[in-house]
């Protein structure tokens, strides 16, 4: 496997999403291969000869059959091997106690907690700009939207990213494995700050999650 090149995985789905870019990649690679293979056999034998005359080919009717067939039964295959891992990513929302608001805005994440309500739009709403806190090995449930442009949310870590859009409402939700900080930024050009448009997510322990909570809603 080629896990180096990518971020350290921390998401409970990220072993899937890591699956399907493998899949993708070793298949393309090999075609890749195939590709330049031919290429150099093709340069060698119609090279330039003395005395060679170049001839007219109306193609390989079999061929060109074959090479549309083959990769789209490839791509029919990566559908269906596909399907049930985007369902579960993007069509499922497990059930969670742990829910935020993160509205874009060029150039910052503003992040709402509901409180200990559990309810948005109450005397208890707390906003913090750049700094998403969520405990580990539980499912947070994240309503992204945007203030202004489209704005793209990205944990590489958590495997997950989506664009967030104004005028509408998009729920993600993610399950991190591992605390630690994570970084945050925007995966979409949203005008001349987008570069340092950087949050972060800091994963930790319920114990730690409590204390911090705590210390944000003091009794």
């Amino acid at each position: 496997m080629l896990s180096w090149w990518l971020p350290h995985n921390v998401s409970s789905y990220g072993g899937d999403v890591d699956y399907l870019f493998y899949l993708i990649f070793y298949i393309t690679g090999v075609a890749w291969v195939l590709v330049q293979a031919a290429m150099l056999v093709f340069l060698f034998m119609y090279r330039h000869r003395e005395g060679r005359r170049a001839t007219y080919t109306h193609g390989n009717t079999t061929l060109e059959i074959m090479w549309t067939i083959v990769p789209a039964l490839i791509l029919v295959m990566l559908g269906f091997l596909s399907k049930s891992t985007w369902d579960a990513i993007r069509h499922t929302h497990p059930p969670s106690t742990t829910v935020v608001q993160i509205t874009a805005k060029q150039f910052n994440w503003e992040v709402l907690y509901p409180g200990p309500d559990g309810k948005f739009e109450t005397a208890d709403d707390k906003m913090i700009e750049n700094d998403l806190h969520v405990p580990v090995n539980e499912v947070v449930r994240v309503r992204l939207t945007s203030k202004d442009v489209i704005h793209s949310f990205f944990v590489p870590q958590f495997r997950l990213k989506q664009d967030a859009v104004p005028g509408r409402v998009i729920e993600v939700w993610f399950k991190a494995t591992e605390p630690g900080v994570y970084e945050l930024p925007c995966a979409e050009l949203c005008g001349f700050g987008h570069s340092g448009m950087l949050g972060h997510v800091t994963v930790q322990t319920a114990e730690d999650y409590k204390a911090w909570v705590k210390d944000q809603w003091p009794s």
